[in-house]
């Protein structure tokens, strides 16, 4: 193994947006037993230093392989297609509305059902942009087609806290 493997390659695992967790988490803790620096404590301190760096590197990977936004942005800037959120805000139209009456539904919620009801239809949403996701960079090859539904996701993640955040003020 080197450092400069992709994240795949060092955690043994396909080059795909489709991933068991449970083997990701296993093979991350194989890989810091392995790479820890106490390990290596009689080597001296630069072999330690390498062994941080592997430590690093490894605990890198682990949480862009354990996340399936990260991944997804991942698969997509190896395969060509990088997501450039802060430049690229092109959206459809239908998601674009759809972003607007969420909006619109966050500012006009009297209590914890209209915020629950938001919150079931973001998941909902979540759902069918990562399936799509995963169809996209998994069978059809269609990185390009991928990042736009990544940018998609990243707009639901942000507003799924947005949401998160008016529960907690309906708590205090």
């Amino acid at each position: 193994m080197k450092l400069t493997d992709s994240d795949f390659a060092l955690f043994a695992v396909s080059e795909q947006f489709r991933q068991d967790r449970t083997q990701i988490d296993v093979r991350w803790k194989e890989l810091q037993r392995e790479a820890h620096p106490d390990r290596f404590a009689a080597q001296g301190a630069a072999a330690q230093r390498v062994a941080m760096q592997w430590s690093v590197r490894i605990n890198e990977a682990y949480q862009r392989l354990k996340d399936p936004l990260k991944r997804a942005a991942y698969l997509c800037e190896m395969r060509g297609a990088p997501i450039e959120a802060e430049n690229n805000t092109a959206m459809p139209a239908a998601f674009l509305m759809q972003q607007m009456q969420w909006r619109e539904a966050l500012e006009e919620a009297q209590g914890e059902a209209d915020l629950q009801s938001l919150d079931d239809a973001l998941q909902v949403a979540r759902r069918e942009l990562l399936a799509d996701i995963e169809l996209k960079l998994d069978q059809a090859g269609d990185a390009p087609g991928a990042a736009g539904q990544v940018r998609a996701l990243m707009f639901i993640e942000r507003f799924a806290h947005d949401v998160a955040s008016r529960f907690e003020q309906l708590g205090q």
